[in-house]
């Protein structure tokens, strides 16, 4: 397969150095902002704010820390890249296909799964804290 010129090419993808973090870094922000307007995006970002500050204070060593405010930051991860999906999958066709379908619904397990394992390791913490 050959290489389309070079002035075909996405001119994003010719940048190095300082100038591709700066655009990256850009980029980066716009998609946080327009997943702050995506309702579940929303409500789990107010609970990691929550959530990161308490780590440090529920966590009895930079181990501990770490994994409370990962899978609070994890969760944001993992809701990001099914929004991503989403978003790719409505970009082809608002139209029910199977496989259209089938990336949503493994999409929401990941966040559904990222929510179960924040929440088992809040709950261990909090266990170990105030009942062991």
């Amino acid at each position: 397969m050959t290489q389309p010129p070079q002035d075909l090419v996405n001119p994003q993808k010719s940048r190095t150095g300082l100038s591709r973090f700066l655009h990256a870094g850009k980029y980066s922000l716009q998609g946080l902002q327009a997943a702050w307007f995506e309702p579940a995006f929303r409500q789990e970002a107010i609970c990691a704010f929550i959530l990161v500050p308490a780590a440090f204070w529920l966590g009895q060593s930079w181990e501990q820390t770490a994994l409370l405010a990962g899978t609070a930051i994890l969760v944001l991860i993992v809701e990001l890249l099914n929004t991503g999906i989403e978003a790719a999958i409505d970009r082809v066709g608002l139209e029910w296909h199977e496989l259209s379908k089938k990336a949503k619904d493994m999409g929401t397990a990941a966040v559904f799964l990222s929510l179960w394992l924040c929440g088992a390791v809040w709950a261990a913490a909090l266990y170990h804290r105030f009942i062991a």
